[in-house]
């Protein structure tokens, strides 16, 4: 009887979740509709790179080629690379003429600095300051990001249109090895149900997120807000700016990509699982019981329905054996209804939809093992840095 009412539990989560939180599942939030502005305002591209000379040959061209009718120039601001990573950026800009390209180098962060935040700072101080004229936006793309080239005309298109403040697009994550294709199309997944698109770009929404990979933002939205310094501790830094934005009475638009792509390989579960642990902890803001929580929700939602179905076939005939198993198959059915319109954005097997349980269940062990990494003092994890705790710093 027990594992019939935890059944029912998830499935009336489920049934909560598919109708109640914002649509999450569905894949069809594209830019607004854009029109040409009469005259096309200037933007700096500020790219924040720390080690990247690997992927930079595959992002970097992009932006080189966009074709944007405004003034427009890019800031590559090299966080203490130790692979090249501002000389190969010179190379490639001499070797495709384009947007003009500036590096410089910000030193290393301050204490109470995450890195690629103190290189925004470098890098929007800049801009903001190189040239006799101020950008009217920002573009702030991360160095494993590939843009179409007209993805800065067709963002600033939609900002301007919408008259919004900020602008961000989940850029289409690499889904080439298996373990991309188990675990990639599922994180954004999560991420919509944690902030269901339509729900953010609503007016008045208390909803906010952002991707960090592809932000078009109003500088003086940014300075209303203290980008990047009123979060300059942030973990997870989308979501806090476009909270930041948001709370000084910035509007924000988050939806998916079409012809924004990241080129960053995960070819091993390894990377994959220093990717999602380095910052899951953070977005329970560290917390005991929020952990607690997240990994109980994780297993009546995601892990019960499966186990509640075959529980229910295998045991002796019986009304409560049925019943426990039409509960765990609906609320599973459900799951994987839900999901298959993410695995369509990406172009993976429908076959992949009733995984989703296993998928669950590594993120699940993913965040377990970020808070084991906290509490043993290592704190976040990324690129050769180590964050303090925030009550360390």
């Amino acid at each position: 009887m027990g594992l019939l009412i935890a059944a029912c539990a998830s499935l009336a989560a489920w049934l909560w979740l598919t109708f109640a939180q914002g649509m999450f599942w569905r894949t069809d939030v594209r830019l607004p509709p854009r029109t040409a502005p009469a005259r096309w305002p200037s933007v700096a591209v500020v790219v924040p790179a720390r080690d990247e000379a690997g992927v930079l040959p595959l992002s970097l061209p992009s932006l080189l080629a966009q074709d944007y009718p405004g003034e427009a120039r890019i800031v590559l601001v090299d966080d203490g690379s130790t692979d090249g990573t501002a000389a190969l950026a010179r190379r490639l800009a001499a070797e495709q003429p384009g947007l003009p390209l500036a590096v410089v180098t910000p030193g290393d962060p301050p204490p109470g600095w995450t890195g690629k935040l103190w290189a925004l700072r470098h890098g929007i101080g800049y801009a903001r300051t190189a040239t006799h004229r101020e950008p009217e936006y920002l573009l702030l793309t991360d160095a494993d990001i590939a843009h179409e080239p007209d993805s800065l005309r067709e963002l600033v298109a939609a900002a301007t249109g919408a008259d919004l403040d900020l602008v961000s697009q989940m850029a289409r994550l690499r889904t080439a090895g298996f373990w991309e294709r188990l675990v990639v199309p599922a994180f954004v997944y999560f991420f919509a149900q944690l902030y269901p698109f339509r729900r953010i770009n609503r007016p008045g929404s208390r909803t906010a997120a952002a991707a960090g990979g592809c932000v078009l933002l109003r500088t003086g939205a940014a300075v209303r807000a203290g980008i990047p310094d009123s979060i300059r501790q942030a973990v997870i830094d989308d979501v806090s700016l476009a909270r930041a934005v948001q709370r000084s009475g910035g509007r924000i638009w988050l939806g998916l990509a079409e012809r924004v792509d990241s080129v960053r390989p995960y070819p091993a579960l390894g990377d994959l699982w220093r990717m999602v642990s380095r910052s899951a902890y953070a977005q329970l803001r560290h917390r005991p019981l929020l952990l607690a929580g997240t990994v109980a929700g994780l297993a009546l939602v995601y892990l019960l329905p499966p186990a509640a179905l075959f529980a229910g076939l295998a045991g002796p005939p019986s009304a409560v054996g049925t019943a426990t198993a039409w509960a765990g198959g609906l609320a599973w059915l459900l799951m994987a209804a839900t999901y298959l319109p993410m695995l369509r954005y990406y172009r993976q097997p429908a076959l992949l939809a009733p995984l989703l349980p296993v998928t669950a269940l590594l993120y699940l062990l993913m965040t377990v093992d970020s808070a084991v990494q906290h509490y043993r003092g290592r704190g976040a994890a990324w690129k050769g840095r180590t964050y303090a705790r925030p009550s360390d710093a």
